[in-house]
């Protein structure tokens, strides 16, 4: 009787978990999570990003379960998506890159911590892989995978790279499609830092996202895609087609992802709309703001069903965990999406502020939204109110807004009222709205009016939302980004790969071999005697260009120097730069400009080139920082060599006269040159460069374990012999 009792008793508390618990469902394979106890209409995530768990950095383990677990309890989102880079991968150098196994068991005791802490049901957590979670692993489910054995998504056994779930609320779908484009060859740091999808990968990428897209009944979906890469460090898939088309094709609201982490800025965001003419050819490689510049056809006149949708996105970097304890909100209210940052590094937050409508016009508003505001699409109620979602540990006593007009120079206030919460039974966060006469807000400045929220909690703690600009008429703000900023997320970097490539080896043989042939033709239009004896008569312009042609047909005439670098040159166009272990424990491979030379796991002897783009964070380095230079030094002191001996020349074929006294200026100017200042400043420039070629030497050795006598002599000791044989060669005269 007493087993019976028990297993009774178990059966129960079985049902009223499962009754107490949102229901998932499945219909056709689509999964499908039932939002209770929330606002009518609205759904909010939690998203954190670049965790980077390290054995030699445990304070970001324990910061995360000081502060997350608490504050997911707090807000209790629908999904709580962790967007890569779970643990760091890295030694205590930074130079070694592989899988720690006791970084992942963290990683799985801290996850199953902020789940005890926070009472959220496991299966709402996603957790994607980032490149330091590939780093050395050779394939999914070989040695060395630990995602595939602590992960969250392991465990629940979701298979594939893309994973897919829809939450309901008040007769809307929300999307939320998450995709893995980390390398199918994990390869060691650090050339694995760009996202690589395949054909494959965006054809189930475009399925999942289009899954509501044939259904009859018709109901809006909005679609929210995330990620660990950004675009800018995504590469093209094998036939040359790109994430962004299939994003643009399924007008997602956003694609959330890291990678980048707040050190590069805090507008790492870019907005993406399909432009009416075709984009100019610089267009593909780079884009200089947040907004880009294109024409948008306007629908103002044509408010129809039928009227084409402005296919668009916007891509949403947030901050790391890693250094900058960032968490992200996202709530989605009757389509409008919406985020706040929290950052955690002054402690934890007991109110988090999230104004739902009017959107940021800076940051959310899309080309839609003045359609929208045109022809009312989402009806006249989503204007009729501004909206917040308030979370808080205690009892909420006050909640007021503010809309400032900034017009007169000052913020002005020209609303202030308090806001009340909405009447439901909702056991988790809470909407608090406001009735305006939106209409009052119209205006051609889409930055000229600004929101505020304030609240106030049973303790008297006071929490004030940031100041953001609105449009009801659906503008958006430009906002320009910092030169930090353009760099990590306005450049395509894997589009610009191999034009950076050949035209640094354009220059490199152009300085090269048209100095040679300079020389050849011209014979003696381009010496020392020549540009001295000619410098009057010549314009600064074309002295400057004469100069620097003749710099480097010096080099040409030191011909041991110049045959050297020229064959070093071709060296690194056709054989291999160096060799190593890409792999944890794999064999000794190659890398050239085009990439690693592996085989592909479980094809036989199926060769590829694995690490393209990646590779460039080696190879353009290299050539624009140490071989370059190199090539400009060497021809400045192969110059000097020839202008200090027709200094001495000269000096020395002058009769001594007693009578003739020197001046102080020319007597300067004999120390000088007797000095070789110039090539002593050389030599100092040497010992720069040398010490950039050392760092980059040292950290290709720790990355692939390799030895730099045996793997790679050329790379490693050719610039610094061939400076210090230079040195010797233009030393006399």
């Amino acid at each position: 009787m007493e087993t019976r009792g028990r297993r009774l008793l178990t059966v129960l508390l079985a049902l009223v978990a499962a009754a107490a618990a949102p229901p998932a469902v499945s219909r056709d394979g689509r999964e499908v999570v039932e939002v209770s106890g929330a606002p009518d209409g609205v759904v909010w995530v939690a998203q954190l990003s670049d965790l980077h768990f390290s054995v030699h950095h445990p304070e970001r383990a324990y910061d995360f379960r000081r502060y997350v677990g608490p504050a997911l309890a707090m807000v209790n989102p629908d999904l709580v998506l962790i967007t890569g880079d779970l643990t760091d991968g890295k030694s205590k150098d930074l130079l070694t890159m592989k899988q720690n196994e006791v970084e992942w068991v963290e990683y799985e005791s801290t996850i199953d911590d902020i789940i005890r802490i926070s009472k959220l049901p496991r299966r709402i957590f996603y957790d994607l892989r980032g490149n330091h979670d590939r780093f050395g692993v050779p394939a999914s489910g070989a040695d060395y995978d630990f995602y595939q054995k602590y992960s969250i998504n392991a465990k629940l056994r979701r298979q594939g790279r893309v994973q897919s779930i829809t939450v309901e609320n008040g007769g809307r779908k929300h999307l939320f499609v998450g995709f893995d484009s980390t390398m199918e060859i994990g390869l060691r740091g650090p050339t694995n830092l760009f996202g690589h999808p395949t054909d494959k990968q965006l054809i189930e990428l475009d399925q999942a996202l289009s899954q509501w897209d044939t259904g009859f009944d018709k109901v809006p979906v909005t679609k929210i895609a995330f990620g660990h890469f950004p675009l800018s460090f995504s590469a093209l898939t094998e036939s040359g087609k790109s994430i962004k088309d299939v994003f643009l094709k399924q007008s997602l609201a956003a694609y959330l992802c890291g990678h980048l982490h707040t050190r590069f800025g805090k507008n790492l965001k870019r907005y993406y709309h399909r432009a009416v003419q075709e984009p100019s050819l610089w267009e593909h490689f780079y884009q200089f703001n947040m907004h880009q510049g294109y024409a948008i056809q306007s629908n103002k006149e044509n408010c129809s069903e039928e009227a084409v949708r402005t296919e668009e996105f916007w891509e949403w970097e947030m901050g790391d965990w890693r250094k900058s304890r960032s968490m992200r909100i996202l709530a989605i209210d009757d389509g409008y999406v919406s985020y706040t940052d929290i950052d955690f590094r002054l402690g934890s937050k007991s109110i988090i502020i999230l104004p739902t409508f009017p959107l940021d016009s800076r940051f959310m508003q899309r080309a839609s939204a003045s359609r929208d505001f045109e022809c009312h699409i989402r009806g006249p109620s989503t204007f009729d109110t501004v909206r917040a979602l308030v979370f808080s540990k205690h009892e909420i006593v006050s909640v007021s807004v503010k809309i400032y007009d900034s017009r007169p120079g000052t913020l002005e206030v020209v609303f202030d009222s308090e806001m009340k919460r909405v009447d439901s039974n909702e056991t988790r966060g809470h909407m608090y709205l406001v009735p305006w006469n939106w209409r009052a807000f119209e205006d051609p400045s889409p930055s000229r009016f600004w929101l505020q929220i304030e609240v106030m909690d049973i303790t008297g703690d006071t929490s004030i939302s940031h100041l953001r600009p609105f449009s009801v008429n659906g503008l958006t703000a430009r906002v320009n980004w910092t030169w930090k900023e353009f760099f990590v997320i306005g450049i395509q970097w894997a589009s610009i790969y191999h034009p950076a490539l050949w035209c640094a080896l354009s220059l490199i043989f152009s300085l090269l071999l048209a100095p040679q042939v300079s020389a050849v033709v011209f014979k003696d239009q381009f010496t020392y005697k020549s540009l001295y004896t000619n410098g009057s008569e010549r314009t600064l312009f074309k002295s400057l260009v004469g100069g620097f042609i003749w710099l480097f047909v010096e080099l040409a005439r030191v011909i041991p120097v110049w045959n050297l670098l020229l064959v070093y040159t071709i060296y690194l166009v056709f054989l291999p730069w160096l060799f190593g272990h890409p792999i944890t424990d794999d064999n000794l491979t190659y890398m050239t400009h085009r990439g690693w030379i592996l085989k592909r796991p479980s094809s036989g002897n199926e060769v590829v080139h694995a690490g393209i783009p990646d590779v460039m964070i080696v190879i353009l380095p290299h050539l624009c920082f140490v071989l370059l230079p190199t090539i400009a030094i060497l021809a400045s002191m192969a110059a000097e060599r020839t202008a200090y001996r027709e200094h001495y020349l000269s000096r020395s074929g002058k009769k001594k006269d007693d009578c003739y006294q020197k001046s102080r200026r020319q007597i300067e100017h004999e120390n000088f040159w007797n000095g070789r200042w110039i090539r002593k400043f050389l030599c100092l420039l040497c010992l720069v460069v040398l010490w950039k070629h050392w760092k980059f030497c040292r950290a290709l050795v720790k990355a692939y374990a390799m030895n730099p006598l045996l793997h790679s002599p050329v790379l490693f000791f050719f610039i610094p012999a061939l400076m210090g044989f230079t040195i010797y060669k233009t030393s006399s005269i």
